[in-house]
């Protein structure tokens, strides 16, 4: 089986169709979401329809539990924080129902999917070795996928402890016996430097997960959000992926 693993991606429905569009052409039969389906950009109802339309399983993320009301937006930067609001003005009461539903981990056989770590799936970045050992601990099946940095990343627990690497467009990772965490980037705002689309596939059948970057319309995304009244600087981000 072929899964596409997304995350983040963060209302910005032109970078969710180039992704969606590359997968299929690679033989996609299933999207996992690892959450922040929505805030910053300018189409949560559009990117929630989708996602349905494929039947994606999706998590739930900070930035949807922020929009639905599940929590408030005091730990929020200013900009996150108005994104949200927007977003929460903007969310049809389908979309909202939607979101608010989505559980905090999910188990998909051997893989357990949450936004941040199994340790605080709603805001703990893996990004530190505790981190890892924190989420290692608690993870019960061979592999795991995160989201939540943007940024892509491969972390595995051995003999020798714990080790990350950060794959490059197109690498192939062996799956092995686990444990293993994917981290696939970011759809809608990478932070890695590189502005495309990322996203990653794991083929079961062969034991493996690949990490693709898609082009996609920035300009069209960054247009629709100056018309959204959005704040400029999350435009701007999207064409450094900063």
């Amino acid at each position: 089986m072929r899964i596409a693993l997304i995350s983040d991606i963060h209302s910005n429905l032109a970078a969710l169709e180039a992704v969606l569009a590359d997968a299929e052409g690679h033989g996609v039969e299933a999207v996992w979401n690892l959450g922040d389906t929505v805030g910053y950009g300018p189409d949560p109802n559009g990117v929630v329809a989708r996602l349905r339309e494929v039947g994606a399983v999706s998590v739930l993320g900070n930035h949807d539990a922020a929009a639905t009301g599940l929590m408030g937006t005091e730990w929020f930067n200013t900009l996150a924080a108005t994104a949200a609001d927007w977003t929460r003005a903007h969310l049809e009461t389908e979309a909202a129902t939607y979101l608010a539903g989505r559980a905090e981990v999910v188990v998909k056989g051997e893989w357990s999917l949450a936004h941040g770590t199994l340790r605080e799936p709603l805001w703990e970045y893996l990004t530190t070795e505790e981190a890892a050992e924190g989420h290692f601990e608690r993870l019960e099946t061979a592999y795991s996928a995160v989201g939540h940095t943007h940024v892509p990343l491969l972390v595995r627990r051995g003999a020798r402890g714990v080790e990350g690497e950060t794959p490059g467009e197109g690498s192939e990772a062996v799956l092995g016996e686990g444990p293993l965490c994917v981290n696939p980037g970011s759809v809608g705002q990478p932070r890695d430097g590189d502005p495309r689309a990322s996203y990653a596939l794991v083929d079961s059948g062969e034991g493996t997960v690949t990490h693709h970057r898609v082009a996609y319309d920035i300009g069209e995304t960054q247009r629709r959000m100056r018309a959204a009244g959005l704040p400029q600087a999350l435009a701007e981000r999207l064409a450094v992926g900063r």
